[in-house]
C-alpha cells in the first residue's frame, strides 16, 4: 500500500490518530497537516498524514506549542528533502567516479613501468615516455568519408 495515498475520510483518520475530527480541521487550518481534497472538497488523509497527526499529538502532550510543532514539522520536511538530495548527489558522484576510472590515461615511464596520468596531462618532455591512448569507436560507412570540422 502506498504510504502517501489519500484514502481515509476525516472520521477514520481522527479515530486512527485518536483525536476529535474538529481537531483535524483545526490542524488543517493551521497548516500542521494538509490533507488532499476529494471532489466536493472533502478531506482525504493518507497514512503519512495519520502518522504526522500522531506526532503532533505527542509533541503537544510534551508541552510544545502549536507554532513550535509547525516549525518542527517544517524542519523535519527540510531534513528529509536534503537527505534525498544528498542520496541523489551521492549516486551521481559514484557514477562519475566509475566513468572517470574507465577513462584513465596511462603512459610508459623511463624504466618501462606504467604511469597513470590525469586526462589532458602529458608525460615530462625529457622522459621520452610513450603515450598510450584508447582508439575512437568504429565509425559507420557514412561517418568514415565525412571530414570532421
Amino acid at each position: 500500500m502506498d504510504y502517501t495515498l489519500p484514502i481515509y475520510v476525516i472520521s477514520v483518520a481522527a479515530e486512527l490518530a485518536d483525536m476529535h475530527p474538529q481537531t483535524l480541521r483545526q490542524y488543517d487550518r493551521l497548516g500542521l497537516v494538509t490533507p488532499s481534497r476529494a471532489p466536493g472538497r472533502a478531506r482525504r488523509y493518507s497514512q503519512k498524514d495519520v502518522s504526522t497527526l500522531r506526532e503532533v499529538q505527542r509533541l503537544s502532550q510534551e508541552g510544545v506549542s502549536l507554532e513550535g510543532i509547525r516549525r518542527i514539522l517544517d524542519l523535519e520536511n527540510q531534513v528529509a528533502a536534503l537527505q534525498s538530495r544528498v542520496a541523489e548527489l551521492s549516486s551521481e558522484l559514484a557514477a562519475r567516479r566509475v566513468h572517470a576510472e574507465s577513462s584513465r590515461v596511462f603512459a610508459a615511464g623511463l624504466a618501462g613501468d606504467v604511469v597513470t596520468l590525469v586526462r589532458g596531462q602529458r608525460p615530462r618532455a625529457r622522459s621520452q615516455a610513450l603515450m598510450v591512448w584508447r582508439p575512437e569507436p568504429a565509425r559507420t560507412a557514412n561517418q568514415a568519408y565525412t571530414r570532421a570540422p
